[in-house]
């Protein structure tokens, strides 16, 4: 058996093992500071959901040192599948805040789903953490002043992209998902570059599994363009596919490169195809230095016997983001406190420090500029470090409506 197919299987088997418990709502006590996580623990992002969760939990051990409690205040985490169904987040959001009286929510993976779960936030006027659903309308034309996100948004994703691949001679074909975080990401993009210019955009469903079409009129769109060439593929959320197989076609006869951003170790895989591949990337247990970033490593490794995947932690400082705000208003889940003590808020995580934006919650936070080393010794594409993308070199528009 692979390692890649240990990690799965052990990850899937141990994700509701983390560190903190997971109980029904019961009898409502003052005494404790109820969140729940809604997310895709079944779906298509499945995987991806189970990376967030086992992060989540080990930012509160690692924020509360362990005591999962908040100035005398017992935190009590519970957690609801969405299934990756918008309908059935927005309706166990809803049971959430009214039935259980969760104060703060967490979640999910599915960037339609967040959308469907924003208004619920508004309407029951509590605090809605999204992680690590990515669209820009999250925190843009969607939003709403109960929002706030520790995730990254497509945007920066594209910027931190553009700074890559965005070359003055360059001729650019896109290749992304037919969905809202595809499309964003996209918009994004074309809004980052400043000197390249994309020529052809191709939009795939997101359990396609052959790429051949598309690859080919990206092709036929840059082969006789002067200047660099490339084909850019954006992150693929779900992993049914692999548009690497693009490479089979044999671009590089015309001068044609292949650049991407990065995606999970599942993900990975596909990026064997493509040594010397640069892109941008969210996040890989290698890159970031700090201390955070070390006892997640360590820690990870002790209780799953992998490293940190792409999504734990976004999970970890989605807890560290909520445990320094409830430290703030010390233990007081009251929600107008609670926004107060947010906006602005700067803390710790794995990936350096992040600070949440006043105008829209978004998290500003550091990306990271690789290049694909092929280590036959490990199953998938390693992205070593060229440089470190930080914050204050992405300008990340503020879309929301006034």
């Amino acid at each position: 058996m692979s390692g890649l197919r240990r990690m799965f299987i052990t990850t899937g088997v141990r994700a509701a093992l983390a560190a903190c418990t997971i109980i029904l709502p019961s009898i409502v006590s003052a005494e404790e500071i109820r969140i729940v996580h809604v997310h895709d623990k079944t779906g298509f992002m499945e995987e991806f959901s189970k990376q967030t969760s086992a992060g989540l939990k080990l930012g509160f051990e690692y924020a509360t040192n362990g005591t999962m409690q908040v100035h005398g205040k017992k935190i009590v985490l519970t957690e609801k599948d969405t299934q990756s169904k918008p309908d059935m987040g927005k309706s166990l959001l809803a049971s959430a805040y009214g039935d259980d009286k969760a104060h703060i929510a967490v979640g999910p993976t599915s960037s339609a789903t967040a959308v469907a779960m924003l208004p619920v936030a508004e309407e029951y006027k509590k605090i809605l953490l999204v992680e690590p659903a990515a669209a820009d309308s999250i925190t843009g034309e969607k939003w709403n002043r109960y929002v706030f996100r520790t995730g990254r948004s497509s945007a920066q994703d594209a910027i931190a992209s553009a700074l890559v691949i965005d070359h003055p001679d360059a001729s650019i074909a896109i290749l992304a998902q037919d969905y809202a975080f595809g499309r964003d990401g996209v918009k994004a993009l074309k809004a980052a570059l400043k000197h390249a210019e994309i020529v052809h955009e191709e939009y795939v469903p997101i359990n396609n599994v052959d790429f051949t079409a598309a690859g080919q009129r990206m092709i036929d769109a840059l082969k006789d363009k002067p200047g660099r060439k490339i084909i850019y593929v954006f992150p693929w959320g779900g992993v049914q596919g692999n548009p690497f197989r693009i490479a089979n076609l044999n671009p590089q006869r015309y001068g044609i490169e292949i650049a991407a951003g990065g995606h999970s170790f599942q993900g990975l895989v596909n990026y064997k195809a493509v040594p010397g591949m640069e892109g941008a990337i969210y996040y890989y247990y290698t890159l970031p230095k700090n201390e955070v970033n070390d006892w997640l490593v360590k820690r990870y490794q002790t209780e799953y016997g992998t490293p940190p995947d792409l999504y734990v932690p976004g999970g970890m400082a989605a807890a560290i983001a909520l445990v320094t705000a409830l430290e703030k208003t010390e233990g007081d889940t009251d929600t107008e406190k609670l926004i107060a003590a947010m906006e602005g808020m700067s803390f710790d995580t794995p990936k350096g420090q992040m600070t949440f934006r006043k105008e829209d919650h978004q998290a500003m936070q550091s990306m990271y500029y690789f290049r694909i080393k092929v280590d036959p010794t490990v199953d998938w594409g390693v992205p070593e470090l060229v440089r470190e993308i930080k914050a204050d070199e992405m300008s990340v528009p503020i879309t929301i409506k006034q």
